[in-house]
């Protein structure tokens, strides 16, 4: 019997492990190398500046105020030592000291990546190479510079550089200035600027500490502020400014051509906005409080339209892209938002997404505030990106669009379960107790086709499509589901016994470390028989589902009509958005 092979995202084709299809590496995205070399050259010009300021200090510029007073401030600093400013200004030292500052580095970078519901790589790579880079000039500046150290007690020893530039400082400018910058483009809420603020404290903190224990002149710390700020400066501009890094395109791209209205990672230009809110989850407040932060923006006559029951979401974006909206804004929750995507899918219009609902899945997963009135001042102060969308069609479903999720069995069958007033009154926690009631639903048949190859056969409790793999309550469903990567995710999920829920849950609150499935094509699982594990993850372009039986079906956290099919394919980028700067 052949052996389960664990793999976190396969596809029943040529891509899956072990086959014989050649091995396909991630494509960089476009513009690295070009992004790269202007790095390059900037360092080339920040050290070529730091060396010259260094040699002017050392030279003509050594008998000139307020370098002739620069000893007198070291022995003064000198003699006002206590054992108590000696400590502290040890433990303000040691948070610029090398190994302090690699290992803070390292630990945020692997946060930001692994942490986050997508992961932050443009703000890891921004930290790690500012970091990297003001190191690499100042090596270049000590090689370049020779420069004694003060004539005073040194309370450490004297590293074999020169006391120009202050690697310390620089090194502590580039990480802590570096980090504040992360905290108050991410951060929201009051401790924002509380900490953005400390965190810029600190290379002042280190500087002043090298000064008092006698390491430094004053003018090689501000030497290495001046490495570390330039240092940042360049790498930011780089990948957060001019844009010239963007997301690779995805092989079906050239099936679904993303319009030239909305290039991705450009700034958005206020223009005529259309504001489309669901009247039960918004209230008046609220649209005084969207109002002003549209003033705020530039937006000075926007135009508001309510939703029906019998309208949702989709005719009044639809009218408002024929109108010549420059931007929409969707004020509602996934339901609403499903609605105006589908109307909008191709249109190269920007949607600005206002979370208000339950779910707000996507929001979640972009990593959106949930405050309406937050959410959309981080969007439009951020830029034009272009999310994928899921098309999906079956018996008795027309045609239609999908942002965030949609699946059969369990989780349809939860949403159909779950009232309006429950969730009004609890929140998201109300799917959590009607799933408790819906546990015990009959496990279903299927037989899914990935991307052409041959059918297999399934049974399961649930089959979820998913374009994020976040959902309530911050649990990761679909660990490798992306909103921007070409491809659709799908679960299956099929626990046998309190055993196999056991199994299932462990591995989804790992994150989908752990699961067995079978996809190559010599294997059972490949040729039809059904697998035995209660996780399976796969990635398509399209896949085909047929049910044994008729199942409840959902579509964004909406229950649809009941029926035996599915079809679901990925439409890359289809749908414009504005999002917070940095945001994938």
């Amino acid at each position: 019997m052949p052996t389960a092979v664990p793999e976190k995202r396969t596809a029943l084709t040529g891509d899956a492990p072990g086959s014989a299809g050649p091995a396909r590496l991630p494509a960089l995205p476009r513009g690295t190398g070009r992004t790269a070399a202007r790095i390059g050259a900037l360092a080339l010009c920040q050290a070529a500046f730091m060396v010259g300021i260094g040699l002017l200090i050392t030279g003509p510029a050594r008998h000139v105020w307020p370098l002739t007073v620069e000893d007198d401030l070291n022995e003064a600093f000198e003699r006002n030592r206590t054992g108590a400013l000696t400590e502290l200004s040890w433990f303000a030292s040691e948070a610029g000291n090398t190994l302090t500052v690699i290992g803070i580095t390292l630990a945020t970078c692997l946060g930001l990546v692994l942490i986050p519901r997508l992961p932050l790589w443009r703000q890891a790579v921004f930290l790690a190479s500012a970091v990297s880079l003001q190191a690499l000039v100042f090596l270049a500046i000590t090689e370049s510079v020779d420069r004694h150290r003060p004539e005073v007690d040194r309370l450490d020893a004297s590293p074999p550089t020169s006391s120009y530039t202050s690697g310390h400082t620089g090194a502590a400018t580039a990480l802590y200035v570096g980090l504040a910058v992360l905290a108050l483009s991410r951060m929201r809420g009051p401790w924002r600027k509380v900490v953005g603020g400390l965190l810029l404290l600190v290379p002042l903190l280190v500087a002043l500490a090298r000064l008092y224990r006698g390491m430094h002149h004053p003018t090689d710390l501000a030497g290495g502020l001046a490495n570390g700020c330039l240092s940042l400066l360049i790498v930011g501009r780089a990948l957060f400014t001019d844009g010239t890094v963007v997301a690779a395109p995805s092989a079906d791209a050239s099936a679904h051509p993303a319009p030239a209205a909305a290039p991705s990672g450009g700034e958005f230009t206020p223009g005529r906005t259309v504001v489309v809110v669901n009247p039960t989850v918004t209230d008046e407040a609220t649209h005084a409080a969207l109002r002003d932060v549209l003033r705020q923006h530039g937006c000075t006559a926007p135009e508001f339209v309510e939703t029906t029951a019998d309208d949702p979401g989709g005719g009044q974006a639809a009218r408002a892209v024929r109108g010549g909206a420059d931007l929409v804004v969707v004020c509602g929750g996934d339901g609403t938002l499903r609605a105006a995507a589908d109307a909008m899918a191709g249109s190269g219009v920007p949607l600005a997404l206002v979370p208000s609902g339950t779910g707000n899945l996507l929001a979640r997963n972009l990593g959106l505030p949930l405050s309406p009135a937050d959410a959309l001042d981080a969007a439009l102060g951020g830029t034009v990106r272009r999310v994928d969308l899921g098309r999906i069609e079956g018996d008795g479903l027309r045609a239609t669009h999908f942002a965030a999720m949609s699946g059969a069995g369990l989780d349809a069958a939860i949403m159909e379960n779950t009232g309006d007033r429950t969730k009004s009154l609890l929140g998201w926690p109300a799917y959590v107790l009607s799933g408790v009631t819906t546990l015990r639903s009959p496990r279903m048949r299927v037989t899914i086709r990935i991307d052409g190859a041959p059918a297999v056969r399934r049974t399961a409790r649930m089959v979820l499509l998913a374009n994020v793999g976040t959902v309530q309550g911050g649990l990761t469903l679909v660990p490798a589901a992306r909103c921007d990567d070409g491809r659709l995710d799908l679960l299956i999920l099929d626990p046998r016994g309190p055993g196999g829920w056991i199994r299932a849950l462990g591995t989804l609150l790992r994150g989908g470390a752990g699961t067995s499935r079978r996809t190559t094509a010599d294997t059972p699982a490949a040729n039809g028989a059904e697998a035995r594990v209660p996780v399976e993850f796969l990635t398509f372009r399209r896949a085909e589902l047929v049910f044994g039986s008729v199942q409840s079906r959902e579509l964004d956290g909406d229950p649809v009509a009941p029926g035996r099919r599915l079809t679901a394919e990925v439409r890359p980028g289809a749908l414009t958005m504005l999002l917070p700067a940095g945001e994938k």
